[in-house]
């Protein structure tokens, strides 16, 4: 019985963590024109952005087999050296190898980035903190262990 109840327990949280991935929202803002998205962000709802209106950015769709948002993102880049822009948007790509989905646009090769964190549960990329996905792999482990 126990066993039976933890098989379906684990397949509906799995469920409902694969159902969040199709209707992200994220905060959608950069520092430069919105001084509320900075480092001490201040969550605001005109900032939100359901992530399945729109589409990765272009220098992305070549190497993006999926076209769907896969999680929220905060990036900090450098433009004008000494002065670092926060960067909040939809994220595309595989949030467990970023290196795709969080480099840089080639049409600015002036911008340095200094930091990307990705994170998938709604409304993440606004906290200091984008510590969601180390909870969403202890969860994925304590199911796993259910099951053994």
């Amino acid at each position: 019985m126990v066993s039976k109840m933890g098989r379906v327990l684990a397949v509906a949280i799995l469920a409902a963590l694969a159902c969040t991935g199709y209707a992200i929202k994220c905060y959608q803002c950069e520092s430069v024109s919105s001084p509320k998205c900075g480092e001490k962000f201040e969550a605001d709802d005109s900032l939100l952005l359901d992530c399945a209106r729109i589409a990765p950015p272009r220098f992305l769709q070549t190497f993006l087999p999926v076209r769907n948002a896969t999680g929220c993102m905060k990036k900090t880049i450098d433009g004008v050296p000494g002065h670092p822009q926060v960067v909040r948007s939809c994220y595309f790509g595989d949030v467990s190898n970023t290196q795709t989905g969080c480099q840089s646009d080639p049409s600015m090769p002036f911008v340095k980035q200094l930091s990307c964190e990705v994170c998938t549960k709604d409304e993440c990329n606004g906290s200091a903190s984008l510590a969601p996905i180390a909870g969403a792999i202890l969860l994925f482990f304590g199911v796993a262990r259910l099951l053994a």
